[in-house]
């Protein structure tokens, strides 16, 4: 029996050890949502790549969706991008 294995998703996380305003965070581009009354962390769908990213204030962030480790890579460069526009230091 032969078959094939494919990656289809690829949900990786990691911890900035800073908090995070994430009022500010929604305001800096489109396509976040915040609705803390119904879960703790902005939500961010992207296009390219297509994926997206959890972020808490705690500083933890979770990407789900990516298909590769370049995908991965570039979520979390993009996230803490707009992490930093907010004015909040980012270790690199």
């Amino acid at each position: 029996m032969a078959f094939g294995i494919r990656i289809e998703n690829i949900v990786a996380s990691a911890t900035l050890n800073v908090e995070v305003p994430l009022e500010k965070v929604v305001s800096q581009l489109e396509g976040m949502e915040y609705e803390p009354e119904q879960f703790p962390g902005v939500v961010y769908r992207m296009k390219e790549p297509k994926a997206a990213a959890l972020i808490f204030g705690s500083g933890k962030i979770v990407c789900t969706g990516a298909r590769n480790l370049d995908d991965v890579k570039e979520v979390f460069k993009k996230v803490i991008a707009v992490i930093r526009k907010t004015g909040t230091s980012v270790p690199r």
